[in-house]
């Protein structure tokens, strides 16, 4: 690849990997706090709102960055165009370098700004246009970033496909001698969207003319710790990392919150210093407060240990059992025949496993899981929605293909989130034709990957909305009111959440679900017994059967992470002390022994149990269901 040779001027040298820098968080989450609307470009507020901006810079600056970059994420003629602004690239792009700039100046410190580029197209663009057209567009964008010699260089953040953060690096190299920092986003299987290793990215990248490669987006600070571990290990070049806050909640129709505290976050960004990476930093759902967290977990840090630390770790993963033994075959426990709704309205205690739907089109293993809890004894299986980018067969098509070919009853999960109202009652109206008769109603949202989450949602209804049209469907009406030919019979179930912060205004919800005509509800898993009291307690009276969901922890770092990266879910602080206690060796089987304990005092206050195995194992719910004996 032709191109100028990556300079070794006083940026090149702070971000040589002798010392840990700080990068700022999310400055779309900042200005969506101020009342940006997602769906509006973020990057244009350098025009329209320059104090704003400003001000965000400010506060990353007081809270410690050493690097800021600048509002123009999406700055280019294709994604502006979606906007209405595809002739104002230069005037957006340079009115940012200059606001980020003038905040380093303010600062009076020792304050590195980048351009933030993204990929020049959106996921949807991607499939019609092409790698010419890519490359101009990021070819325009970036000389307008480099004209006024405000940036000191260029991050190229959130690329989901290595062949464009390819080309954005081949175009920056053409046109400045700026250093590059190129960073990829990696999904929760740490595979790119365009499926690539992290072993693989940085293989690449390490041969380009890049200052540093990295990771940004998508995922939090656990998940990406296990990714940016192998980026140090197989890199040629310093490392970065710019995680999410976690996990998105959805908390309105256009508005989320990440629920990570910058105590857990800093805690992770040290994880990172020690694993080798030296420039680490924020995405979505960060703000100065992680930041300010971050910089002072990192200010007594030494000099990384990269690639001593890496493979230190390797050596020690090489080392560790690839898995516990599996247990002795389960024992038929009895499971009560007949429908869902048959054992609900005789009041027998349902036992029920949960699946989900394999990531590809194969199903068979899914199937054989499926056919050994038949054996086993449990013949109802709830599918739950698979949160994966990656091609997948649905829950309820996952459902019907389990009834079909190996006998089993479902429950099938239905999200609102990807359809219109028309879409899912024709689905619905196919699947009770073809036999699927239990369903529980979810809105859910989007997986995330790359840029800010879940703008490209359908939301026409939501999981009160969808249940409400099959009640409808079961008095005989379509969405608009119209009769049908037939009713229908479905046996129609919503969630629950007993671990949700605003215990208060779960419990309206789940009212509106049973006014919308929910006959059962489902919890999410539940590891906190005394929210489950509350919740069972506050819905005595109602005479909604509540089904409790168990997922046995099989390690601290999962329970760490649900903790704190997943919203809504509440693991008690004993039983994360637990978990720490018993190691690696000792996690799995303690985690069991804790549901176990939770679903044999939770037995009393609920009308039957979903128990969900680590890897969908059958063999790995024997514990769970003696505690049920």
């Amino acid at each position: 690849m032709s191109g100028p040779t990556v300079g070794l001027g006083p940026a090149a040298q702070l971000l040589s990997g002798e010392r840990v820098l700080v990068c700022d968080g999310a400055m779309g989450t900042m200005l969506h706090a101020a009342g940006a609307a997602l769906d509006r470009s973020l990057p244009e507020l350098n025009l329209s709102d320059p104090g704003l901006v400003a001000t965000i810079h400010d506060s990353y600056l007081s809270a410690g960055a050493d690097i800021i970059q600048a509002n123009t994420f999406g700055a280019n003629r294709l994604w502006l165009a979606d906007h209405g602004f595809p002739d104002k690239v230069a005037e957006i792009n340079r009115a940012g370098m200059r606001l980020a700039r003038a905040a380093a100046d303010r600062s009076g410190g020792s304050v590195l700004v980048a351009g933030s580029i993204s990929p020049a197209v959106t996921a949807q663009q991607r499939r019609r246009v092409g790698s010419a057209e890519r490359m101009e567009v990021l070819r325009e964008q970036i000389l307008a970033l480099v004209t006024d010699g405000a940036a000191d260089l260029l991050i190229l953040e959130t690329f989901g496909y290595l062949d464009e953060l390819v080309e954005a690096v081949s175009v920056a190299a053409s046109v400045t001698g700026l250093p590059l920092i190129a960073q990829a986003t990696f999904a929760d299987d740490a595979h790119t969207l365009g499926g690539e290793t992290p072993r693989e990215v940085a293989t690449v990248l390490s041969g380009l003319p890049v200052t540093m490669i990295g990771t940004n987006c998508t995922i939090g600070p656990q998940r990406m710790l296990t990714i940016a571990e192998d980026l140090v290990r197989y890199s040629a070049v310093p490392v970065s990392a710019q995680p999410n806050a976690g996990q998105p909640r959805r908390t309105g129709p256009r508005s989320f919150e990440f629920a990570i505290d910058g105590g857990y976050f800093s805690r992770y960004l040290a994880r990172f210093a020690d694993a080798g990476v030296t420039v680490v930093g924020g995405c979505c759902g960060t703000t100065p407060t992680h930041i300010r967290a971050a910089v002072e977990a990192l200010r007594t840090s030494a000099v990384p240990r990269a690639r001593a630390t890496a493979t230190a770790r390797a050596a020690e993963a090489a080392a560790r059992p690839a898995g516990p033994q599996p247990a002795a075959p389960l024992t038929d426990h009895g499971q009560a025949s007949g429908s869902l709704a048959e054992q609900l309205a005789s009041r027998r205690f349902v036992v029920a496993a949960a699946l989900t739907p394999p990531a590809g089109g194969w199903a068979g293993d899914t199937e054989r899981a499926a056919a050994e809890l038949a054996d086993r004894g449990i013949g109802l299986v709830l599918v739950e929605p698979r949160d994966t980018v990656r091609t997948h067969l649905d829950s309820l098509n996952m459902a019907l293909q389990l009834q079909q070919r190996v006998g089993v009853e479902t429950i099938a999960t239905v999200t609102t989130w990807d359809k219109t109202i028309m879409s899912l009652q024709a689905d619905l109206l196919g699947a009770h034709a073809l036999g699927i008769r239990s369903v529980v109603c979810t809105t859910g949202s989007p997986p995330v990957f790359g840029d800010y989450p879940a703008v490209d949602g359908t939301w026409e209804v939501d999981s009160v909305g969808l249940t409400a049209l099959l009640a409808g469907l079961n008095a005989g009406r379509d969405s608009n009111g119209l009769a049908l030919t037939s009713r229908m019979s479905f046996c129609i179930g919503a969630r629950i959440n007993p671990g949700a912060r605003d215990q208060a205004a779960e419990l309206d919800r789940a009212h509106a679900k049973i006014r919308a005509g929910a006959q059962y509800l489902v919890s999410r898993p539940v590891h906190d017994l005394d929210a489950l009291t509350r919740v069972a307690e506050a819905l005595d009276g109602t005479g909604v059967p509540l089904l409790l969901s168990v997922a046995p922890l099989t390690s601290f770092e999962e329970a760490d992470y649900l903790a704190h990266e997943v919203p809504g879910v509440t693991i008690p602080a004993a039983t994360l002390e637990a978990m720490e206690r018993a190691g690696r060796s000792g996690g799995r089987a303690v985690g069991l022994e804790l549901a176990a304990t939770v679903l044999a005092k939770a037995r009393p206050l609920v009308s039957g149990v979903i128990l969900a195995a680590s890897g969908d194992d059958p063999s790995a719910l024997e514990p769970l269901l003696e505690a049920l004996s």
